[in-house]
């Protein structure tokens, strides 16, 4: 393009959406429920890492929009209860449904907001750039395999030109996450970013205020925290991000590297 001439609307309004979701990590929506972030929790005496304590079950009525998926309990009859998936109107625009990927038993779990154009095309979430710098975090940054967690996103398909999801997805969407967190129960949940936070713990508190502090889903820690594709945006915060991995490591009893960064 010559550089004399105007950007094409599509290049405006990338430009705007990334701008419009910067601003959204660094906190510019939603307002705190006080004037004071909310204190960070005093981790509790952890057991050894291989010891999962008993988180409590999610309630069933959680499970009630769907009868019958509150039966389901491995990750496989969630996803054939979860079939062709019709049931909000993302489908019809999908390439992949986009269930999760991982160990079914991992101590950890990332939750982020939902599928981009790659993780629609592939069938996998996090596989994209964003995706790139989350297997860093956990396998150059915390020392294990991406197969030892367990990934997944709040809805499970792609919005058109990745808008952020609907409440009327989220509603069609969150049982069958919140079924995939009662069949892991795992100890630690990493939620990924403004949106997923929000989503998961039913706040409008930004993610600025949220994030590096411990927050409880049902008995399960919860450490909110930047998504890995505001993080391409803003690198410098790759350090924040980094300072709230090691909570969740101290918390789960992994030794911490000397040197190294997860998001480097």
């Amino acid at each position: 393009m010559d550089a004399s001439s105007p950007p094409d609307r599509r290049t405006i309004v990338a430009t705007i959406r990334d701008y419009v979701e910067q601003l959204r990590e660094e906190g510019m929506e939603g307002l705190p429920a006080s004037a004071s972030p909310t204190p960070r929790a005093t981790p509790a005496a952890s057991a050894p890492a291989s010891i999962k304590p008993d988180a409590a079950p999610i309630p069933s009525e959680l499970f009630s929009k769907y009868p019958g998926l509150e039966k389901t309990s491995t990750l496989d009859e969630l996803r054939e209860f979860i079939g062709d998936c019709q049931r909000c109107k993302l489908a019809p625009r999908r390439t992949n449904l986009v269930f999760g990927v991982g160990n079914p038993n991992a101590q950890l779990m990332f939750v982020g907001e939902g599928p981009g154009a790659d993780e629609d095309a592939r069938g996998e979430p996090f596989v994209g750039r964003a995706g790139q710098l989350l297997t860093d975090i956990i396998e150059r940054g915390m020392g294990i395999s991406r197969a030892d967690v367990y990934i997944c996103n709040v809805i499970k398909c792609r919005p058109p030109d990745n808008r952020n999801p609907e409440p009327d997805e989220v509603a069609a969407c969150e049982p069958f996450l919140f079924r995939q967190i009662d069949i892991v129960r795992p100890r630690a949940i990493v939620g990924l970013g403004t949106f997923a936070v929000q989503a998961v713990l039913k706040v409008k508190i930004p993610i600025s205020k949220l994030r590096g502090n411990w927050q409880d889903f049902r008995g399960i820690r919860f450490m909110p925290t930047f998504h890995p594709a505001y993080l391409l945006r803003t690198p410098g915060d790759k350090r924040l991000v980094w300072a709230d991995i090691q909570e969740v490591m101290k918390y789960l009893g992994m030794p911490i590297p000397r040197r190294g960064g997860s998001a480097s």
